[in-house]
């Protein structure tokens, strides 16, 4: 039995499950401070260019994390074909629920627009 790889393969995927889980956290409350930047500046009838510095650093961070995401998103990606490698093929470690199905064709990615 490989209860080894098996031990270590858990103590992965819970790393990557809280690191999943850390980064959707921090998406949205950037989204939310956003949306609460924008209406503040309405609710308190100020000019457009008040607080424009502010939003844009903050818009630019959420984009960053729009790409952490991405790329922890390929992590599990290469995670579960690692866990493949090392004979786990069978072994299924989080949620009790199945996987939603992987995408196919062209899918497209998240991309930051000015």
């Amino acid at each position: 039995m490989l209860k080894r790889p098996r031990e270590v393969a858990i103590k992965v995927a819970e790393s990557l499950f809280a690191a999943e889980e850390a980064i959707d956290a921090a998406l949205a409350r950037t989204a939310e401070l956003n949306s609460k930047m924008v209406t503040a500046r309405t609710d308190a009838s100020l000019s457009a260019l008040v607080g424009q510095d502010a939003f844009e650093v903050s818009a630019s961070a959420f984009a960053a994390l729009a790409r952490a995401r991405s790329d922890i998103v390929e992590t599990h990606k290469r995670l579960n074909e690692a866990k493949i490698q090392i004979g786990l093929r069978t072994m299924a470690v989080g949620d009790e629920l199945p996987k939603p199905p992987m995408p196919t064709g062209d899918a497209h990615h998240l991309q930051a627009v000015a």
